[in-house]
């Protein structure tokens, strides 16, 4: 790994130790790549994934914008996979990345679809 790999790698296990989800109030995971923005709920206590979106979901990547409109696509996308789901609350777990651009579009559109945290 390089640097700012490992660098992002300490603070993300650093959130960790802090944020952890349950099945009332899983955890809303942020992976950012290059091309892509993905987000999950997660329940940690039995390791397991409620719901996920991505940039590369059907109704999402048929959308015309920037990445950062995109990933608050995502947010709501993931939003309303909760609440069918009847989750109302999460926790927000950044990743090791900056609470910026992106990953706080993310942040903003799950809030505007209903979620809580």
């Amino acid at each position: 790994m390089d640097a700012k790999a490992t660098r992002r790698n300490r603070i993300r296990l650093g959130i960790r130790q802090k944020v952890s989800g349950t099945a009332q109030k899983p955890r809303l995971s942020v992976f950012r790549s290059n091309t892509d923005i993905y987000a999950q709920l997660i329940d940690d206590n039995n390791g397991v994934t409620l719901a996920a979106a991505s940039s590369k979901d059907k109704d999402v990547a048929a959308q015309k914008g920037t990445k950062t409109e995109l990933s608050k696509l995502v947010g709501a996308a993931l939003a309303r996979k909760a609440t069918a789901l009847g989750l109302t609350t999460c926790v927000f777990d950044r990743g090791g990345y900056l609470y910026h651009g992106r990953v706080k579009a993310v942040a903003d559109g799950a809030r505007e679809g209903g979620l809580q945290f």
